[in-house]
């Protein structure tokens, strides 16, 4: 049985103990593919983020985070439980520094302008490239404007480093369908390219892609990487 680590839903980071900043992600796509994924017999673990939708499936493991800190710090606890990472998290690109956060108080009002200074956060996905084992299968989302979608689906996939990457419009983020492409990644060893030929449901994307995955894992586990150095620790 092949196991599959789904990441979903926002990152909050945090402003004070009330404010944060965070995005209108719903975690809706990442639950699906893992209440798809057991009903296909995966062992599924998901990362979920605060506010996000639940997965129904009571075979799933989940594993709850909240600010992006929270999430690196679970890939890195699980990245190495499982055959096939889904990163369909929406991750924040920035957050506020740490001498900018309260965690304990409230800002108060004072009537004058606020400025907050803030950092960006670390590519957590390119992160768990660095570390993956030679076997394992890392998917990525880039969700863009259509006339840059392939583009800067392109540019991630070779950034970040992984095996594939879901290509998506922006405007399918709060639509109940989606039109997305898969590509993969040649250096890895992987030639493919398929779109869902249009708008699909959430939940029959997930098993759109979820059929693509379980064939490239099993590729991906009795063929492992080559062009790869091994991981500095893999602890599970």
């Amino acid at each position: 049985m092949a196991r599959i680590l789904i990441t979903a839903g926002p990152t909050y980071e945090p402003i004070d103990a009330v404010r944060f900043i965070g995005n209108r992600s719903s975690g809706k796509l990442g639950s699906n593919l893992a209440d798809r994924a057991v009903e296909l017999g995966w062992e599924v673990r998901i990362l979920l983020g605060p506010n996000a939708e639940t997965p129904k499936e009571p075979g799933v493991d989940v594993v709850r985070f909240a600010s992006a800190q929270d999430l690196e710090d679970a890939l890195g606890q699980h990245l190495a439980w499982c055959d096939c990472l889904v990163m369909a998290a929406a991750v924040a690109d920035y957050r506020p520094k740490a001498c900018e956060v309260d965690c304990e108080g409230k800002r108060r009002r004072t009537g004058d302008d606020l400025s907050i200074a803030l950092e960006s956060t670390p590519d957590l996905l390119a992160g768990c490239s660095k570390k993956a084992r030679a076997n394992q299968l890392l998917v990525g989302f880039a969700l863009e404007p259509a006339d840059e979608l392939e583009a800067s689906a392109l540019r991630k996939l070779a950034k970040k480093d992984i095996d594939l990457i879901v290509a998506n419009p922006l405007d399918t983020m709060d639509a109940d369908s989606i039109d997305a492409r898969l590509i993969g990644n040649t250096e890895h060893d992987i030639q493919f390219d398929q779109n869902t030929n249009g708008p699909i449901r959430k939940d029959a994307f997930a098993s759109w892609l979820l059929g693509h995955l379980d064939a490239l894992v099993q590729t991906r586990l009795h063929n492992p990487r080559t062009n790869t150095e091994s991981p500095s620790h893999v602890a599970l």
